[in-house]
């Protein structure tokens, strides 16, 4: 035996065998069999899948879920009054319940809905108008407001209450009804006429386990912004203090229109165009591809039907997938127009500038509308406005004499104003289709893109990969038939490289204006301190010749007015 290593004691040894003899035996594992697997299968509704995984549609904290309620009220209320043709009149009232529970109520002027709709419009998830339209709208997925009812019901097991008036000369009908998850079907609990004041629109009050505070990230800054943003919006806000706040619209100009158009045939995945094929009515290839597309006349058609080699008689339906697979490569080889624009309504220059001076005091103001870009098809535009300077504090002023003035700025309440300090990152404005996005600010091409942008040629502090430093806000938005957000919850935009381009280039457009602006600022500060220094002499020239011309007071007084004219009028700016 070596020296120095340890020989176990015998005691030790038979102890530990006298344990594992003790110790229980482990039955073998019983293995599941394909029949027994089987049995176990069964359908989930989307209603119940949802419940579990409320996080992916925005209620992942009570915070969230009050502002995520309140957004998805307001936008069915802004789709709605667009699309009859009325100018939208909207109330948001919160009121505290309980320790942490809210009463959310949203009220509008629109159309109203008929009441054989409303069970299944607030109490059937995916159930909806706008998710196979391609035109812009705010709602896509007809999830939204049913899915804050059964957030509701999850947590506090209160029903939904509509009031709803589809017309002046129609009754009103209240319902009462909540969700029944394991079938994804409304369930009515009264339904009644009623009598209410309006001539017609839509109320919902949904009760919630929340919480509310004002902040960046608030019912409050969401409401704020989308006055901004729908500058044709009249919208009350009630808070839980009871406080009122009312957003005054600025133009009574209804958005463009929009026209629901075709799919584009760059924007078409190969299962989707199988599916297409199945399901069509038309009798022949060359039909089905003038169709149900749009940009496609028959001189296209024939074109892309020789370049898959098929034939236009053939029928779309017994097409098989090795043809269909040839068909969507000759479609992408193909140069095809791009989609038309007349299904998006962007906000337009002048309004942007409405509403940003509306709703931020600062000293200077631009906006920049990009001409209609396509992303897999879908057509789409960026705006970008920005608002920089903060308010408070004493700014420089040319006046049309030439003479350079100091000017008091307003000063404006911090947790409310959008522009941040000098040496705080830009604040951002994000939104999409007019809707604000609050969250997820990071992981959104917008964000990406203004990171990505080159501010220091704009005369903007900006650290390396990061956002610029200065007192401003960014106004971005992006109007789409179909915005691809990264999620559900619709907080983020996806970073597509034409979307990313987009923005890009707006930013670049304005942040152009606001460099001629900033440096126009810096030379009237070097020019303003010159002509203090030169200033500050003048009264003592004056008294030199007061004492060598024996000059009057009166005389003195006059030949330092005139040295001071003439160094405002001498000195160009």
């Amino acid at each position: 035996m070596a020296k120095g290593r340890k020989q176990k004691p015998k005691q030790t040894k038979r102890k530990a065998a006298a344990e594992a003899q003790s110790a229980p035996s482990r039955s073998p594992r019983r293995r599941a069999t394909a029949q027994s697997m089987a049995g176990k299968h069964k359908e989930i509704s989307v209603s119940e899948f949802f419940t579990k995984n409320r996080h992916l549609l925005g209620f992942d904290s009570p915070l969230k879920a009050l502002l995520t309620s309140v957004k998805e009220a307001v936008d069915n209320a802004l789709d709605a009054c667009e699309e009859a043709g009325i100018l939208p009149e909207i109330s948001v009232e919160i009121s505290q319940t309980d320790d942490d529970r809210y009463l959310m109520a949203v009220e509008d002027n629109g159309p109203g809905i008929v009441d054989t709709q409303v069970g299944k419009v607030f109490g059937k998830l995916l159930y909806g108008s706008k998710f196979h339209k391609l035109s812009q709208s705010r709602g896509q997925q007809g999830i939204g407001i049913s899915a804050a009812g059964m957030y509701g019901q999850l947590t506090t097991g209160k029903p939904v209450r509509i009031l709803s008036k589809p017309g002046k000369r129609k009754s009103a009908y209240e319902f009462i009804l909540s969700i029944d998850t394991a079938r994804n079907k409304p369930e009515i609990h009264r339904s009644e006429v009623v009598k209410w004041q309006k001539d017609h629109g839509t109320r919902v009050e949904i009760e919630m386990e929340a919480r509310h505070q004002k902040g960046q990230r608030s019912v409050d800054m969401y409401l704020k912004q989308t006055a901004i943003a729908n500058p044709h919006l009249t919208l009350h806000y009630t808070g839980p203090g009871s406080e009122v706040i009312t957003y005054e619209r600025t133009s009574k100009e209804h958005p463009a229109e929009t026209v629901e158009i075709k799919p584009h045939p760059h924007g078409v995945e190969l299962g989707r165009l199988i599916a297409m094929l199945k399901d069509t009515s038309c009798r022949s290839l060359s039909g089905f591809m003038q169709e149900e597309f749009c940009r496609v006349g028959p001189k296209k058609s024939k074109e892309i039907i020789k370049v898959a080699k098929l034939s236009e008689k053939s029928y779309p339906t017994r097409i098989a997938r090795s043809e269909a697979n040839s068909l969507h490569k000759a479609i992408n080889d193909t140069r095809i127009s791009s989609p038309p624009t007349n299904c998006i309504a962007p906000i337009g220059e002048k309004l942007i500038l409405a509403g940003l001076k509306k709703e931020l005091e600062a000293d200077f103001y631009a906006a920049a509308t990009r001409p209609a870009a396509v992303y897999r098809g879908n057509p789409f535009q960026i705006e970008v406005g920005i608002a920089y300077g903060k308010p408070g504090g004493v700014g420089l002023e040319l006046t049309d004499e030439g003479r350079i003035t100091k000017k008091a700025k307003k000063k404006v309440d911090a947790v409310e104003d959008l522009v941040g300090n000098a040496d705080e990152p830009v604040r951002i404005m994000r939104f999409a289709n007019r809707v604000p996005l609050l969250y997820q600010q990071a992981g959104c091409a917008i964000t990406k893109g203004i990171i990505q942008t080159t501010w220091r040629s704009y005369g903007l502090q900006q650290p390396r990969g990061g956002l610029p430093v200065a007192p401003a806000a960014i106004f971005v938005h992006i109007a789409s038939v179909w915005v691809p957000f990264t999620s559900e919850s619709k907080e983020a935009i996806a970073a597509y490289p034409e979307i990313l381009k987009e923005i890009k280039l707006g930013l670049r457009e304005c942040g152009r204006k606001l460099g001629i602006h900033i440096r126009k600022g810096k030379r009237l500060k070097r020019e303003f301190d010159k002509r203090s220094y030169i200033e500050k002499y003048i009264p003592h020239i004056g008294i030199a010749l007061q004492e060598i011309l024996d000059l009057s007071q009166k005389d003195t007084d006059d030949t330092v007015t005139t040295l001071e004219d003439v160094l405002h009028k001498s000195r160009k700016f």
